[in-house]
C-alpha cells in the first residue's frame, strides 16, 4: 500500500524531531525532510500547532498498534496480564529519542499529554492501583521497570545486545509470573 503525503509529512517530521529536537520543527525543516513543498504541509496541517499534534497522534497510534500486535488483541479484549505483558515487551523493543522529546514537550501540554495518557490508560497499571494490594504493586513495578528499560535506551546512545534486552525482560516477566503463581 502506497503511502499517504501526510503520513509521509508526520514520518519525516518524526525525523526531525528524532535528529534535532521538538523546537526544530518547521514547516521548512519538515517539508524539506519530507521532499515537499511548505505549500504542501500547508495543505494538510493549517499551523504548526496542528503539526505537532497530528505528530503526537501518529506515534501514539503506532505504539497502540505495536500494543495490540504484542498482546493479539485490543486491550478491550485482553486481561491485565496480557496488557502488562505486552506493554513490557513493547517498552523493551523499541525506544525512540522521538517519543521521548515529545512525550516529555507533551507532558507540559494538556492536549498533547491526552493522547499518549489515552494509550497508557488502556495497557498500562495506574500508580492509583497498586496501593494496598501487593500483586497490583508488583504489576506497576513491572511497568516501572520497563519504563526504566525504555529511558535508558531512548537517552543513551548505545544500544543494548538483544540478547541482554531479552534476559531484562526475561527477568521483569519473572517477577510476575512468580507472584502470580
Amino acid at each position: 500500500m502506497r503511502t499517504s503525503k501526510r503520513t509521509q509529512i508526520l514520518e519525516a517530521a518524526t525525523r526531525v524531531v528524532q535528529r534535532e529536537g521538538v523546537k526544530s520543527v518547521t514547516f521548512d525543516s519538515v517539508a524539506g525532510e519530507a521532499g515537499l513543498t511548505k505549500g504542501g504541509l500547508l495543505y494538510h496541517f493549517a499551523s504548526r500547532d496542528d503539526l505537532v499534534q497530528a505528530i503526537h497522534q501518529h506515534l501514539a497510534d503506532r505504539w497502540e498498534a505495536d500494543l495490540v500486535a504484542a498482546a493479539g488483541k485490543p486491550a478491550a479484549e485482553a486481561t491485565r496480564e496480557e496488557r502488562l505483558a505486552a506493554y513490557t515487551r513493547v517498552a523493551i523493543q523499541s525506544a525512540t529519542r522521538a517519543e521521548l522529546l515529545l512525550m516529555l514537550e507533551g507532558s507540559t501540554n494538556t492536549a498533547h499529554a491526552a493522547v499518549w495518557e489515552a494509550v497508557t490508560e488502556r495497557w498500562a497499571p495506574s500508580p492509583a492501583s497498586a496501593a494496598g494490594d501487593p500483586a497490583a504493586l508488583d504489576r506497576f513495578i513491572v511497568r516501572l521497570a520497563a519504563d526504566g528499560l525504555w529511558l535508558y535506551e531512548s537517552l543513551t546512545s548505545e544500544r543494548l545486545d538483544p540478547a541482554l534486552r531479552r534476559a531484562v525482560a526475561d527477568r521483569v516477566a519473572d517477577v510476575l509470573a512468580h507472584r502470580e503463581s
